[in-house]
């Protein structure tokens, strides 16, 4: 085999005009090495003659497992082949297979019209937030991204169940100020999975005249936008940050956000507030009605005068102990009320296992307790006597005793 010089060398003076014998006399090659160099289209290269290995025996096997299951580890494969040689080298192998099994799932350009959705995620920020108790916990942030704008906003939650997924879409659908045709969502257990919207999901979407849409499993592209939002906080927003609370964490995050959809995206090569206005405009209108959203229950209140909300436990007014109370809370607040009278008034606390007192309400337990205790006085009439003939009468004695 001649080298990559000879073969540019041959080809130049091929092209010059010299003789192909005169060519191979000057390198001392044949006369059909210098035609197979000038009819040949790319340089010439070493191919090592395919030799077996430890793994050919195997190979076909381990392509017939691959082609029932393209994501089978390579350790299982190795089992069901019985390999007893590296397993560095089975891997190696296995890689080299895989692409050559794997289903081939093409994913659409996707055009999202002015007012037609709006993608919605819940995105953790890597860093845990200090809560009243004095823990760090990861908390969900809900991100709502207008799709053809690309205008975000979100908002930190306390839990990812369905009333603050529903007050929180409803506090972000507000600041859109226009409710988008579609909400699309993928399988997140707090608004629904498959087919079928988690309790309380398919009044919210009817009260807002919207559609929701639940992607089914592998349709990355159709949240796409939303999902490398989140991506995009994490390398922009949280990087230097520090946050005392969910309060402090949200007040910095809207503070970004409005600079944030103030940038050119680069997709759209425009701001998205300079594109949010023709999105409202086709958006829907806010509901006229208001929304009732939340935690609510009611309860019959206990001795001990405390009712529950997502593990943690409120005061409630003892004056109204073995009354049914009704029990309602937002995002910040939780209030009791019996006979629509309010009782108890707190702020939420987002950590878990907490008891919440209102010192009013213990000062007030006390008196009642006490008052409980204290001997009950006895009612004297005025008038203790009586007629001895009403005893003889009660018991039959009327007549002449003899």
């Amino acid at each position: 085999m001649i080298t990559l010089e000879d073969w540019a060398l041959i080809r130049r003076l091929a092209a010059e005009g010299v003789p192909k014998a005169r060519i191979a006399a000057r390198l001392g090659i044949s006369r059909t090495t210098v035609v197979k160099a000038v009819q040949s289209d790319s340089p010439p290269r070493y191919q090592r003659k395919p030799a077996s290995s430890s793994f050919s025996p195997v190979e076909a096997r381990v392509r017939q497992l691959l082609e029932d299951n393209p994501e089978l580890p390579a350790v299982v494969l190795a089992e069901r082949v019985e390999w007893t040689g590296s397993m560095s080298w089975f891997r190696q192998n296995v890689k080299r297979l895989r692409p050559d099994h794997r289903r081939i799932d093409p994913a659409d350009r996707l055009t999202w019209e002015p007012g037609d959705a709006a993608q919605c995620d819940l995105w953790f920020p890597p860093r845990k937030i200090l809560l009243e108790d004095g823990t760090l916990k990861l908390l969900p942030v809900l991100v709502i991204t207008a799709a053809h704008s690309r205008f975000t906003v979100a908002t930190m939650i306390p839990t990812r169940k369905t009333e603050d997924l529903l007050l929180a879409s409803w506090e972000l659908i507000q600041q859109l100020g226009r409710v988008p045709r579609r909400l699309i969502w993928d399988n997140e257990p707090g608004i629904g999975r498959g087919r079928s919207g988690a309790d309380g999901v398919a009044s919210f979407m009817g009260t807002l005249a919207t559609r929701l849409v639940l992607l089914p499993p592998r349709d990355p592209e159709s949240k796409g936008i939303v999902e490398r939002r989140n991506g995009w906080f994490e390398t922009s927003f949280m990087p230097g940050r520090s946050f005392i609370s969910p309060a402090d964490f949200n007040t910095q995050f809207s503070d970004w956000l409005t600079r944030a959809n103030s940038r050119v995206v680069r997709t759209i090569k425009a701001r998205p507030i300079e594109r949010i206005d023709a999105d409202r405009a086709a958006m829907l209108p806010l509901p006229p009605i208001p929304l009732h959203l939340g935690w609510r229950s009611r309860i019959r209140l206990g001795r001990d005068y405390y009712v529950r909300l997502d593990t943690n436990d409120y005061s409630v007014d003892p004056s109204v102990i073995g009354q049914l109370v009704d029990v309602t809370a937002d995002l910040h607040r939780v209030r009791v009320r019996a006979a629509g009278r309010l009782v108890a008034d707190h702020p939420r606390a987002w950590a878990r296992g907490m008891t919440i007192t209102d010192p009013v309400h213990v000062e007030r337990a006390a008196r009642l307790r006490q008052q409980f205790q204290e001997p009950r006085p006895v009612r004297v009439a005025d008038d203790l006597a009586r007629d001895l003939g009403d005893y003889d009468r009660a018991f039959g004695l009327t007549g002449e005793v003899s």
